[in-house]
């Protein structure tokens, strides 16, 4: 007897599932490769070209800019091209960009080619979500649509790894130079692998059974189905869900998400606001800035690339409890739990930064500040990956109703980009100022993202696609 998934999914449809949505999401990889592997560029690129802290945070952030252009324009491209065309206009943006960052002849020209490597993390970021949801069986939809994240996390946690291994090539100092090229260039170089992995599994994964039915391909969206939820599946009735609620769909526009909320559908700020959340926590000052960061703190460059390194580590550790638990206790107690353990986390964080003494033109922390310190940012990276760093990923990939998802989903990804932005170009300014002051305002935004939970945020788990409204 052939074994079968609570759904109903035979197993072997699931691991074929499985293996799809694990393709998909090497776009989640490159997103969190390209976005961390600046971490360990950093002080070399500020040394390299003797710029101070608002250029190098221009630098840093300007790619995000490139992301949230690219998230905008991925709905569209999505719903025009397919889903797996955009794939592979993201890939080809990765590859491209990522020779660029590694050759580049002037500050601003590094500027262009992250602006670049920025678009393509932004289409990675809607078409990644949109399209595992659009495959996933609704029992195994929360534990798959993590996968994005998953790979977000994995991408980050080898980037840093590949940072500290050329730092050491290269005797440990990333001006130092390796084969004609100083480390840093490397390190932004060696995006080009993987990219070119996503770029051959886009060609060879399926289509979207929905985008399939939307553009009047049903006989290839009835073979999709077959190949992700098996003989035993009533395809014809899946089928008829998909085109009954696509019946009065017409191509998504911006214009769809017009409502009465300050110009827009409710639905559709929950979904900004949850990505305007993810990142005012300051998540990513921890993967963009870490090493730059303990370095500040009387930690040497090597070290401090090492421990970049320990918080993916934690991070993988906190998907993988997300992932177990997304579709057990659902989504909104993993971000109410994520929320409160963040905001104590980052307290204790900004806490411990108030000890900090200036010594010439860096800050050094008291030895148990110091160790609170290190602590606390790995237990704020802990709640995140298993609650906001997961949850909104499968939020936003199943929380819009049909007629609107890859707009809504393009506008939400838009303003992740944005706040990503502004928390990312503010924080070496900010930190100058007072590094405790900026991670008190951390926490206050965690203590928000509770209250935003607890009182606007539905449950989505279990449910099908074609009942979100």
């Amino acid at each position: 007897m052939v074994g079968t998934a609570p759904s109903g999914t035979p197993k072997e449809n699931l691991g074929h599932v499985v293996f799809i949505t694990a393709a998909a999401a090497i776009g989640g990889f490159l997103f969190g490769y390209d976005s961390a592997v600046i971490n360990g560029a950093v002080t070399g690129i500020q040394k390299h070209f003797q710029v101070g802290p608002v250029q190098i945070g221009f630098v840093v952030a300007i790619a995000l800019l490139g992301s949230a252009v690219g998230a905008w324009i991925a709905g569209r491209i999505a719903d025009r091209w397919g889903r797996i065309r955009t794939m592979q206009v993201a890939a080809l943006l990765f590859a491209v960009s990522s020779l660029g960052q590694a050759l580049p002849f002037a500050i601003w020209d590094l500027a262009l080619w992250r602006v670049l490597a920025g678009a393509g993390i932004g289409m990675a970021s809607v078409i990644g979500p949109a399209y595992i949801a659009e495959v996933a069986p609704p029992a195994y939809r929360g534990r798959l649509g993590s996968f994005q994240q998953l790979a977000i996390v994995l991408g980050i946690a080898v980037s840093q790894l590949v940072n500290f291994a050329i730092a050491q090539l290269a005797g440990g100092d990333v001006n130092n130079r390796l084969l004609g090229l100083q480390a840093w260039q490397w390190m932004l170089g060696a995006c080009l692998v993987p990219a070119l992995l996503y770029l051959l599994f886009a060609t060879i994964i399926p289509e979207s059974p929905r985008f399939l039915v939307a553009v009047g391909r049903t006989e290839t969206a009835r073979r999709v189905l077959k190949e992700v939820e098996g003989d035993r599946a009533d395809l014809e009735e899946r089928l008829k869900e998909i085109q009954d609620s696509l019946r009065l769909e017409h191509r998504p526009r911006l214009s769809d998400l017009r409502g009465p909320a300050l110009g827009l559908l409710p639905i559709v700020w929950i979904g900004i606001l949850l990505s305007v959340f993810q990142q005012f926590v300051g998540i990513n000052v921890i993967f963009y800035y870490s090493a730059s960061l303990w370095q500040s703190v009387g930690i040497n460059q090597s070290d401090s690339l090492l421990i970049s390194f320990s918080t993916s580590i934690i991070n993988i550790v906190g998907t993988f409890i997300a992932i177990a638990l997304v579709d057990r206790i659902g989504r909104r107690p993993l971000l109410l739990i994520g929320s409160a353990g963040m905001a104590v986390a980052l307290a204790v964080a900004a806490w411990a930064f108030s000890a900090g003494v200036h010594i010439g033109d860096t800050v050094r922390l008291p030895s148990t500040q110091g160790t609170v310190a290190l602590v606390a940012a790995h237990v704020f990276v802990l709640f995140f990956a298993l609650s906001w760093g997961v949850v909104v990923w499968v939020l936003l990939g199943e929380m819009f109703p049909n007629r609107i998802r890859a707009a809504a989903l393009s506008v939400a990804a838009a303003a992740q980009w944005v706040a990503n932005w502004l928390i990312t170009v503010s924080f070496p300014s900010l930190a100058e100022w007072s590094l405790a002051g900026a991670y008190v305002g951390y926490a206050f935004f965690a203590v928000l993202s509770f209250v935003f939970v607890l009182f606007k945020v539905r449950e989505t788990k279990g449910r099908r696609l074609e009942e979100m409204g």
